[in-house]
């Protein structure tokens, strides 16, 4: 967005200037179409709206918003461009837009870049908008792909892959240098993920099929400036967005396509045969497209962009979860210690974790709640789409406006978590029932009602699994004359919020580290 801005602005300097000397507009003069009572709001700017609120203030976006909200209230409304945007800021707000309302912003805006990036699929999951396809999708995937029984038959991987990252923990630790600890839980969360997908067996494109990923996640569809002015061929004309999109497309399904031919060749090579536990998802995608009689056809392109959204669910929250609470853990030395005394406790007699023994962990489960409330692997959630007239807080919500919740803002308000919001203690949660299944509005780092992120459960698996299994087999120390306070935890944008230095630590081991055939 910020590049596509760079380029329209020379062009629109002159007339905002003009415009600047004249007045000073308002975002929020009280009142709509047909006495309409909108949400309040900053002053805007002609053309470009509040975006001048946003960009350039060395501030990320749901920070931006959480000041904004304590002057202008927890419902505000902003334009960005062309766009009417409704920015919910408290636990009550998120209620009603989630709850009481959930059907009338139950689908998602869908801008000219997102149409060219979906065209005529729908979409997969995340995206696609609420209707008769969405609601088999959803049941696609809460049924099929990550139900607690699917998430437990790719347990086999998940220890697999943690195994690579303790034996790479070893040998750093003989050689007494820090690892890049970021790098090593996207390793790991790739390769699990993609296991998952794409299964164990040797594709062909394997490789080009994580570096796909991770281009088509580097892009994300709606923050181009098409979707910022879409009345305006200009816009189309000058953002780079829309052909990187068609360039991305095309491997996308190019690369998928060569998958897809290939786990059709392997089921019948191999008789048909195997049960759920020797099923990827991509063998039951394409069993249900061939065996079951939906309303909806499944088709090849759907199969392609539930790929995607399970990438997602599997890969890039998990991820960024893990090395923020490794983070939190590095600058909090007690909260590391305690919870490492906990699991080696637990695991002391087994010489090794395993998940069927995580169920027992209490302060485990405590731990991952408190990085979720701190740090929601999307701050702003999938933003929602108002289709139908409705009130939120007392406000009429304009027909077609796009709706944000601030999750990161909700989850750190001191009106539901007291004067110590800030602080990571998970402790907090000995004192506290609230959860992140979607019935606690002060808690939704995955969202909440009929869009609630599907795959919490395939989260969860890699979070609990990779934080016990590292804080078993080793304790971590700072790099040489860095202490605790020192640990950066400067935020950076992308499809998750992310740490934007890499988390280096040393290992210490402590237990010694299985071998492959154990």
């Amino acid at each position: 967005m910020a590049t596509d801005l760079l380029i329209l602005l020379p062009l629109l300097a002159i007339p905002i200037v003009l415009l600047l000397l004249k007045s000073r507009l308002s975002a929020s003069r009280g009142t709509g179409a047909a006495g309409e009572k909108l949400p309040p709001g900053p002053w805007a700017l002609p053309i470009i709206g509040h975006l001048h609120h946003l960009i350039g203030r060395g501030e990320l976006p749901h920070r931006r918003m959480r000041d904004l909200a304590r002057q202008h209230g927890p419902l505000m409304l902003l334009r960005f461009g062309e766009v009417q945007t409704v920015v919910a800021s408290s636990a009550e707000a998120a209620r009603e837009i989630l709850k009481t309302h959930d059907l009338a912003f139950a689908t998602r805006p869908m801008g000219p870049v997102a149409q060219l990036w979906y065209q005529t699929s729908g979409g997969g999951v995340a995206y696609a908008p609420y209707g008769d396809g969405w609601r088999q999708l959803r049941k696609i995937c809460t049924v099929e792909l990550l139900s607690s029984r699917r998430v437990a038959s790719f347990r086999p991987i998940r220890h697999d892959e943690v195994g690579r990252i303790l034996r790479a923990l070893a040998a750093d630790a003989d050689a007494k240098r820090p690892v890049n600890l970021t790098r090593l839980m996207a390793t790991y969360t790739v390769n699990a993920t993609v296991r998952a997908i794409i299964g164990s067996r040797e594709f062909k494109e394997r490789e080009a099929y994580v570096r796909m990923l991770k281009e088509v996640f580097g892009i994300v569809p709606g923050l181009g400036l098409p979707d910022l002015f879409p009345s305006s061929r200009l816009a189309m004309r000058v953002s780079r967005m829309p052909a990187q999109l068609a360039r991305t497309r095309g491997n996308m399904h190019r690369l998928m396509d060569v998958i897809i031919k290939e786990h059709q060749e392997f089921r019948p090579a191999a008789g048909g045969g195997g049960g759920e536990e020797e099923e990827d998802l991509v063998d039951v995608l394409l069993r249900l497209q061939k065996e079951a009689d939906f309303q909806h056809p499944l088709t090849a392109e759907n199969v392609k962009f539930v790929m995607l959204d399970m990438f997602g669910a599997g890969s890039e929250t998990s991820s960024s979860s893990l090395t923020w609470t490794m983070a939190e853990l590095m600058r909090n030395p007690r909260i590391r210690h305690k919870l490492q005394e906990e699991i080696r406790q637990e695991f002391a007699n087994d010489g090794r974790v395993t998940e069927e023994k995580l169920r027992n962990l209490t302060y485990l489960p405590m731990v991952i709640k408190e990085t979720l409330r701190l740090h929601p692997p999307g701050t702003l959630l999938v933003p929602h789409q108002c289709q139908t007239p409705c009130q939120v807080l007392g406000y009429d919500v304009p027909v077609g406006s796009t709706v944000l919740v601030n999750a990161w803002a909700i989850g750190r308000d001191p009106v539901s978590w007291g004067d110590t919001a800030e602080e990571f203690s998970p402790e907090r949660f000995e004192r506290c029932a609230r959860d992140f299944k979607g019935a606690d509005y002060e808690f939704i780092p995955f969202g909440a009602g009929r869009r609630i992120c599907p795959g919490i459960s395939m989260a969860l698996a890699h979070l609990e699994l990779v934080l016990a299994t590292l804080l078993f087999h080793f304790d971590f120390e700072l790099p040489a004359g860095m202490s605790p306070e020192e640990v950066d935890l400067t935020e950076k944008s992308g499809v998750s919020t992310v740490l934007k230095t890499d988390l280096l630590v040393v290992p210490v081991p402590r237990v010694p580290v299985p071998s492959p055939a154990d």
